[in-house]
């Protein structure tokens, strides 16, 4: 019988696509979604359950009918903007849900736990690079809930062993172009200005051009979802061989600025992305690119796809996705 890993938020951009690299691995995934920001069509590769990480009961139900060893927690609000708006629904929903999902995996015998977190962990950067040692600062409420859950997985006592993946800026689809980023509404760079460009959304919109960087504008490290996909099984194997580090960056080690993202965009359609530069947002920083020194020689992971790669394939996908 195939071992079962949960996914939560496995209707999902993210989800969907670590779906598919635990079933290319043997590993049957159980996407367990409210589908509130998910899509049934995204679950192609194993069972769908609908519930919510702050059910107790619902989750114990399906860790226990799917005899689950292992969580891959993805479930959870992403917007900035929005949890600065909205902090307490952003505070309830990623931390006091994600307190039930850990207290109920525990208890149900779960061995090995990763979490979806993020370089929003970090702040204001004191260095180039971004290092896991680097201090904590969270200059966004999103950012805040996501280091409360890491510091809920390294409380003393813990008996499952877990593993934060810090992601940088999760970017393309699926290579297949069997899944990719559906989000509504969307709110992420590349998708935007691709949407722009297509003539399907708004005008992109350039938030602050006054930034200490080469070209005024925001410089964000770009990771492809597919090699996102393949550190989340690999850290599940990282886990049951012992492996220890706390978190692992997932960036590619490369920083990109928003205008060169929408040059390099507008060079691979043949087409100009139509924006304009407005304010700055609350809760954005001007600079952030990884160190991944760590976590390639932890998990020997090294990132596949480039930025044209990416936007090659987030293109196609947008061409001809649901909408």
């Amino acid at each position: 019988m195939a071992r079962s890993v949960l996914v939560t938020g496995g209707a999902g951009f993210i989800g969907s696509q670590v779906c598919k690299r635990l079933a290319a691995a043997g590993i049957v995934p159980v996407a367990y979604d409210t589908l509130e920001k998910g899509h049934d069509w995204a679950v192609k590769w194993g069972p769908l359950e609908r519930g919510d990480i702050g059910d107790a009961t619902m989750l114990a139900d399906v860790l226990r009918r799917h005899a689950c060893d292992a969580v891959i927690h993805l479930a959870g609000y992403i917007e900035v903007g929005e949890s600065m708006r909205d902090p307490e629904r952003y505070r309830h929903n990623n931390v006091t849900k994600s307190r039930t999902l850990i207290e109920t995996a525990e208890a149900h015998g779960v061995a090995h736990f990763v979490f979806s977190s993020t370089c929003a962990v970090y702040g204001t950067p004191r260095t180039r690079l971004l290092a896991e040692t680097h201090p904590f600062g969270p200059v966004s409420v999103y950012g805040e809930t996501k280091l409360a859950v890491e510091e809920m997985l390294r409380a003393p006592g813990r008996r499952l062993r877990a593993i934060a993946l810090r992601y940088f800026n999760a970017a393309g689809a699926d290579p297949d172009g069997e899944v990719g980023e559906a989000h509504d509404p969307e709110s992420h760079l590349m998708p935007l200005a691709i949407d722009a460009l297509l003539g399907v959304g708004r005008p992109l919109t350039i938030y602050g051009d006054d930034y200490d960087t080469p070209d005024g504008t925001g410089v964000r490290d770009f990771v492809h979802v597919a090699d996102l996909a393949d550190a989340h099984v690999r850290a599940l194997d990282y886990l049951a061989a012992g492996g220890s580090a706390p978190a692992l960056n997932l960036g590619s080690g490369h920083g990109y600025s928003v205008r060169q993202l929408i040059d390099a965009t507008a060079r691979i359609a043949g087409q100009r992305v139509p924006h304009s530069v407005g304010p700055r947002r609350p809760g954005d920083a001007g600079l952030l690119v990884a160190d991944t020194t760590l976590v390639r020689h932890e998990l020997g992971w090294t990132p596949t796809y480039d930025l044209d790669a990416q936007i090659a394939h987030a293109l196609r996908w947008r061409r001809s996705m649901p909408r």
